[in-house]
């Protein structure tokens, strides 16, 4: 990674800030973005205490204008660009019959579109560079999960659209990585959406439990400069991944199960 030109979308925090760092400590040039002023100040001063080259680009990934600015500010300053990582996400948890229909858009408009887009600009350059476009995605790519329906849908849309580009790229020497964490310890379920639209506040998991940002940082870097196709993280999530493969009417019950055990589920016990 040394000199490498790394952009990690949803720099600021959880794996997105682990990243940016495990990035950085390889000898990369990170390019973070985000939507929070004060939070992208404050990792951009981490990042440079630590000696890591960096920029900080305020982006919604939601918009398509501010996702083509972020990957022209990252050029214009580094001149290149290696590394994409589409790590902005946001999730949700509600019964679909309970659920506004504007959350599900505003979770796709993020995890999905903001996908699109930025991988739509950061592409001449990755293909330049015979570089990575990194998906930061989630089991629920690979699994529908109870409760997280827009959630589910923005990753097996990303699977989809990643899976399609990596082929269409066959002979470019660029590299796709889909990077699937499990359930990781990060904000992620802190501000998860509700049924209206608001931020659930409190995560129903054990976040102690769970892996560290950032191990999964160190795991999606390894990844890639490996140039893996897929990384499935913990026990878990491979378990999942293979029963639901080979006995679907069995994951489906023990998903449910799994799901019904979180703090305040909606679903039924």
């Amino acid at each position: 990674m040394k000199n490498k030109v790394v952009l990690i979308t949803g720099g600021t925090s959880g794996i997105g800030k682990a990243l940016a760092f495990a990035f950085g400590h390889a000898g990369a040039k990170v390019a973070v973005s985000g939507r929070n002023q004060q939070n992208l100040d404050q990792t951009s001063q981490e990042l440079s205490a630590a000696g890591i080259d960096n920029l900080a680009v305020k982006a919604d990934v939601s918009v398509e204008e501010q996702c083509q600015r972020m990957v022209q500010e990252t050029v214009q300053k580094y001149g290149r660009l290696d590394v994409l990582i589409n790590n902005a996400g946001i999730s949700m948890r509600a019964l679909f019959e309970d659920l506004d229909l504007d959350v599900i858009r505003k979770v796709m408009d993020i995890n999905f579109w903001g996908t699109v887009y930025s991988t739509k600009y950061a592409l001449p350059y990755i293909k330049q560079a015979k570089g990575s476009i990194v998906g930061i995605s989630s089991i629920a790519g690979y699994r529908g999960l109870p409760a997280r329906t827009g959630y589910s849908a923005s990753k097996f849309a990303m699977h989809g659209f990643l899976e399609t580009l990596r082929t269409e790229l066959l002979h470019s020497g660029v590299h796709v990585l889909l990077a699937c964490p499990g359930f990781t310890a990060s904000n992620i379920r802190n501000t998860a959406l509700a049924a209206n639209g608001q931020q659930q506040g409190e995560t129903p998991r054990e976040e102690e439990k769970m892996m560290s940002a950032e191990e999964v940082a160190e795991r999606i870097l390894k990844a890639t400069i490996q140039r893996k196709r897929d990384l499935v993280m913990t026990t878990q999530g491979k378990l999942a991944v293979w029963v639901n493969k080979l006995f679907p009417s069995l994951a489906d019950k023990l998903v449910y199960n799994v799901m019904a055990k979180e703090k305040d589920s909606p679903l039924k016990k």
